[in-house]
């Protein structure tokens, strides 16, 4: 085994317990009763939190790869964003299962009637099928064409968990902001370079 085979081998175990961290940490004050007064409340928001954390993790990757000249980051973006994915569902999960006691009815009303709950739906059902599709093996059925059109659907699911986060907070939006133009700026980037692409194709032929 390589260097470079030793090293990758030793940070992936090392990026999924960082990953893992956040969810032990809630595990542990729930345990002890450190969630507040609303541990409820304080579970969905926590876990709503870190999902978006981990997709503008994800999304950060490649303007990173690119900018610091690191390619073997390249390797962990799918990495952070399943776990993005698994944060989100377990946001969901937490609201459907132990804020709503599977009121079905109450829920539909609710993602109606309210627009942050509207936009975070909507984010974490553009992110199912590219989760669903995560797989090497998904890659090859769909093609890699395909299959990049596909996921090209967590730039729409960015803004709105952003947008999500930002109509629910009613009081301090300092750190919803934060994200919003985080993923702004990604999202220029990748604008930006995939237009210098087209014009250096252009200009090639």
């Amino acid at each position: 085994m390589g260097a470079e085979d030793r090293r990758r081998h030793f940070l992936r175990p090392v990026v999924h317990l960082l990953c893992l961290l956040p969810l032990l940490w809630l595990a542990v004050q729930g345990t002890l009763g450190g969630l507040g007064a609303n541990p409820i409340e304080a579970a969905v928001r926590f876990l709503g939190d870190w999902a978006l954390r981990l997709l503008v993790v994800a999304l950060a990757v490649t303007p990173l790869r690119k900018l610091a000249g690191l390619p073997e980051l390249a390797r962990y973006r799918r990495m952070a964003g399943l776990w993005a994915f698994a944060y989100a569902s377990l946001h969901v999960s937490a609201y459907v299962v132990l804020d709503q006691f599977f009121d079905w009815a109450t829920i539909g009303h609710e993602i109606i009637k309210h627009k942050f709950i509207t936009a975070g739906m909507a984010a974490y059902t553009l992110l199912v099928p590219l989760a669903v599709t995560s797989t090497e093996g998904m890659l090859r059925r769909l093609g890699g064409r395909r299959w990049r059109r596909l996921h090209r659907l967590v730039y729409l699911a960015g803004p709105l968990a952003a947008l999500h986060y930002v109509w629910m907070v009613k009081a301090d939006i300092r750190q919803p902001l934060v994200y919003a133009a985080l993923l702004v700026a990604m999202l220029a980037y990748r604008a930006v370079s995939a237009l210098r692409q087209k014009e250096a194709a252009i200009q090639s032929r």
